[in-house]
């Protein structure tokens, strides 16, 4: 399947089939093709947390997930987290493939970018998490393999629930299976002419 056909195709599947399971590899080529995903200067924050217990599941799916049956039903529930101070943890680790003499130029310009940034850190985690996110879900697309990306759950229980670390931030569950059936046609899009400008908001500028 070409990059396009995974875009178009992909759809937010919400009942998956609990007998089907991934095959052999298929989760490791999902995450890998997953950490391809870029992140500002190199820094790699997403975390990823997969949720195999079914009691969690089920713990998920009852008390903070609002009854979807996704959190029980799904062959992989892979949480989304990211580490909002990874740019102060070694980050020569993020360059180790570029020649010496450029490492510390490349490494010197991220604490300047992040320090005193709090709203930054949280932000550019998110970013990066949502960019992971449509990573995960095009590869799965292309293994035959439905998905949904969710964030109707309570999270700061969540967030209890898998220990998160202080310093990191919750995104989305990313639930990746087999469709029980096929999806509803797409409710529509807008057209591009209300959503794309030139340069400017203000036509007159334009």
């Amino acid at each position: 399947m070409n990059t396009l056909d995974a875009i178009y195709q992909r759809r937010s599947v919400r009942h998956f089939d609990p007998k089907v399971k991934l095959a052999v590899g298929e989760e490791r080529t999902l995450l890998e093709a997953a950490i391809q995903s870029p992140t500002c200067y190199n820094i790699q924050h997403w975390r990823f947390v997969i949720i195999r217990d079914t009691q969690v599941r089920k713990q998920l799916r009852e008390n903070f997930g609002y009854n979807q049956s996704q959190f029980t039903d799904a062959s992989l529930l892979i949480l989304l987290t990211a580490d909002t101070k990874a740019w102060q943890k070694q980050p020569e680790r993020y360059y180790a493939n570029v020649p010496a003499q450029v490492r510390p130029a490349l490494v010197g310009m991220i604490a300047p970018y992040f320090d005193s940034k709090p709203w930054l850190e949280r932000d550019e985690a998110h970013r990066s998490l949502g960019i992971a996110a449509q990573t995960l879900m095009l590869a799965a697309k292309e293994l035959d393999y439905d998905s949904c990306a969710m964030m109707g759950f309570d999270h700061d229980k969540v967030a209890e629930l898998v220990q998160l670390p202080a310093d990191h931030v919750v995104g989305p569950f990313i639930a990746i299976g087999k469709a029980l059936a096929a999806a509803h046609a797409k409710p529509g899009q807008l057209p591009l002419k209300e959503l794309v400008f030139e340069n400017t908001f203000a036509p007159e500028l334009a």
